[in-house]
């Protein structure tokens, strides 16, 4: 019997819209843009995966529209014809002609594992090597900017039990005042939960000094990413000197780098994302690095929707040292979706269910009605 091979890879840009605006230091999202990518094989399974960034190119070297160009011109034609199950021959396929672009290749990959645990009657986590957990703490990120709305809003996620972990995005403001913002949120919230920030490298190195001893003095768990991804010397130092610990997000935009910073001490902790390591299996050598040199892990988010975000969780189902819980809330941001079963939040956790791929399927008619052109590309066989 023949193998299944890939006959059609099509790309769906879709615009979603938030429950309020999302304020970054670099960015203030209004929406949230997908690309959706399907992926079918001759024998009829088709498999979905998403690559989403934040902020199109004020966050990273992608864009939804790049991604989407890029995979239908260049990536998509590599795969057509290729067999379906052998995601690892696909994967370095994609490596061999294409440098970076690691969110268009998370989106392929992720849609590639869907269609072999659809194909093999496995979730993506067995596939991955197994799953250790069947839930995922997940954080909440407080970022109206409004220091009363968002200890509000706080208050009423610890009410409804779906999170006890809250990230809060700093930068953008007087530093003085991001302080003074953090630290009433922390006083408000007490020992009830996490408070940790997000920089999103807007600070220099002897601000970020400064302002880590202060928050450190407040209890404010952890800071990430407070100074460029271009100065790794200065994390390593804000890591011997910080009395909280130092996360490194943005510095991470590939496997290789994880390993240079693990090698040099930038960060004692690292956040994974899949779509900043080329995908799920990508993710896991960055977290088998950071593993072996005694970091600590933290479960990512680029706001994904729902396809994106069980990517993301299967992945880290599988992961034995989790220690600093996930911010998979990217679903819970959206005032719409296109799938039909969403995922599961309740008792401060994500639930992944353990059901083929990654145990979503799509709602064809909220996905005609979000997209972006109406009308889809699709790369098949002539």
């Amino acid at each position: 019997m023949s193998l299944p091979t890939i006959t059609s890879i099509e790309t769906i840009i879709v615009d979603l819209p938030t429950i309020r605006p999302h304020k970054l230091a670099m960015h203030t999202m209004q929406h949230q843009t997908l690309v959706i990518i399907r992926i079918r094989a001759s024998d009829g399974i088709e498999g979905i995966g998403e690559a989403t960034t934040i902020g199109g190119l004020s966050y990273g070297n992608e864009s939804p529209d790049s991604i989407k160009t890029n995979i239908d011109t260049h990536l998509a034609p590599m795969l057509i014809g290729q067999p379906a199950g052998n995601i690892n021959a696909a994967m370095l396929r994609l490596e061999r002609i294409a440098r970076g672009n690691t969110f268009a290749k998370s989106g392929l990959e992720s849609a590639l594992l869907d269609a072999q645990g659809k194909r093999l009657n496995m979730a993506v986590s067995e596939l991955l090597g197994g799953r250790v957990r069947d839930s995922l703490p997940v954080a909440w990120t407080l970022a109206s900017g409004d220091t009363a709305r968002d200890i509000a809003e706080g208050e009423k996620m610890l009410d409804l039990r779906r999170h006890r972990i809250f990230k809060l995005k700093i930068g953008a403001g007087e530093v003085n005042k991001d302080l003074a913002h953090v630290i009433a949120i922390k006083k408000a919230m007490g020992e009830r939960a996490s408070v940790r920030v997000d920089v999103n490298q807007a600070w220099d190195e002897a601000t970020a000094l400064r302002a880590c001893r202060v928050l450190g003095d407040n209890g404010i768990d952890l800071v990430e990413q407070p100074i460029s991804r271009n100065n790794p010397a200065g994390m390593a130092r804000l890591s011997v000197s910080s009395p909280i610990p130092i996360m490194a997000d943005e510095s991470i935009e590939c496997v290789e780098d994880a390993f240079n910073l693990a090698r040099i001490g930038a960060g004692s902790i690292f956040a994974l994302k899949i779509a900043k390591n080329g995908g799920p299996r990508a993710v896991l050598r960055t977290a088998a690095i950071a593993d072996a040199a005694g970091i600590g892990l933290y479960g990512g988010t680029m706001l994904e929707g729902s396809v994106g975000t069980l990517a993301s969780a299967h992945a880290f189902l599988t992961l034995p040292r989790l220690g600093w819980d996930t911010e998979l809330f990217g679903p819970l941001l959206l005032t719409e979706d296109i799938v039909a079963n969403k995922p599961e939040y309740r008792d401060f956790h994500l639930h992944i269910p353990n059901t083929p791929g990654l145990g979503l399927e799509l709602d064809e008619e909220r996905l005609a009605f979000h997209r972006r052109d109406k009308a889809s590309t699709t790369y098949s066989h002539s």
